[in-house]
């Protein structure tokens, strides 16, 4: 991982810079967006129309190489698409959800890179010009793992606390409390009942002490860092940089 040569004081800005981006660009675009969030290079996530919206507490990482893409099929002919994501949401770099009918995401669920949901065909397969296809919504429980590559077909329900295998293509529902893996995905594991499962809204129990933590980390790690260091790091890299 690349050193960040950063001074405190640049990352800070650089921080409030983003939360800015996205109160100005981004809120608008959202039917809904919680309080608490904390969005990645927030100017490659799309947003495209509506209604699309994300619970308190997100957090939203996106790349120039993987954006992270929300789409909602437009309403015509009193149908249209919908995408709701619930509290302490985890979305990845790549992360696509595309919705011509009805995505809702549950609570503390998290999305690993390049992780794909839809609940559309987007064609049909006798009629290539139909704009989506066959269309079934898709229902995601709390605290449900998406792995990474892996992707959510038309139709499914997948219950609370389940995994979904990295590289997985989920076309059948997935009860709760499972580990599924494959294509088509299937029940691998069960996960031991009565085991305690700790969820992200542990980690946002307590937001302010959160992020008071967070910040003296920051504190830590930046306060050797300079200006002319950090310039430095950029226009001439060494080795362990």
């Amino acid at each position: 991982m690349k050193r960040d040569h950063r001074p405190y004081y640049v990352k800070s800005f650089d921080l409030a810079f983003q939360r800015w981006y996205v109160r100005r660009f981004l809120r608008p675009q959202f039917e809904y967006l919680g309080q608490g969030f904390t969005f990645m290079k927030p100017w490659y996530v799309e947003v495209f129309q509506g209604p699309v919206s994300l619970g308190d507490h997100a957090n939203v990482i996106a790349t120039a190489d993987r954006r992270v893409r929300l789409t909602v099929w437009p309403e015509q002919e009193g149908v249209g698409g919908g995408i709701r994501i619930g509290r302490h949401a985890l979305i990845c770099p790549g992360t696509r959800i595309s919705s011509a009918l009805e995505i809702a995401i549950g609570d503390n669920c998290m999305m690993a890179s390049d992780c794909y949901i839809t609940d559309s065909d987007w064609h049909g397969i006798y009629d290539r010009l139909s704009p989506h296809g066959h269309t079934e919504p898709v229902i995601i429980g709390d605290n449900v793992w998406i792995g990474d590559g892996a992707m959510v077909c038309k139709g499914v329900t997948i219950g609370d606390n389940s995994v979904v295998g990295a590289g997985s293509v989920v076309v059948k529902d997935v009860p709760p409390n499972v580990v599924c893996a494959g294509n088509p995905a299937r029940v691998i594991k069960k996960l031991e009942p009565g085991r305690e499962i700790i969820t992200r809204a542990h980690w946002f129990a307590d937001p302010r002490a959160l992020r008071e933590e967070i910040d003296a980390i920051d504190r830590r790690k930046l306060k050797d860092n300079t200006l002319v260091g950090w310039i430095r790091s950029l226009l001439f890299p060494r080795p362990g940089d």
